[in-house]
């Protein structure tokens, strides 16, 4: 098998790593059968979920709340490290107001956002 292509190969494959994982240590060398079909696998399975379970990045609001909470930032402290007025934040975390390249900027730079997350919003 090259490439798993359906569901019922994935969860077969995904039983049968398992149960090398049972058989293959740190111990074990590189051309020992078991490390080779498990890399096989584990590379078949990471393909599979990649096309079929891919994670979309998250939104530009999304990042910008989860660093909200990671920072302990509310709308108030947000405001002001941005420099704009607590509506204001509140506009852009509602979708309400689109975020101007100055304030990109500042998530950026002060939250530490991914300019791409910032540029496909």
């Amino acid at each position: 098998m090259k490439s798993i292509t359906n569901e019922k190969q994935y969860k077969i494959a995904e039983e049968r790593i398992e149960e090398l994982l049972s058989k293959v240590d740190n111990a074990v060398s590189n051309d020992d059968v078991n490390f080779i079909e498990l890399n096989l696998l584990s590379d078949m399975v990471a393909d599979y979920e990649e096309a079929h379970f891919a994670i979309d990045k998250p939104s530009l609001i999304d990042t910008i709340k989860l660093r909200m909470f990671e920072m302990n930032l509310n709308q108030k402290k947000l405001a002001e490290l941005l420099e704009v007025s607590s509506s204001r934040v509140s506009e852009y975390l509602r979708g309400k107001r689109e975020i101007p390249l100055k304030i990109a900027k500042k998530l950026h730079h002060k939250l530490d956002i991914d300019a791409e997350i910032i540029l496909q919003a």
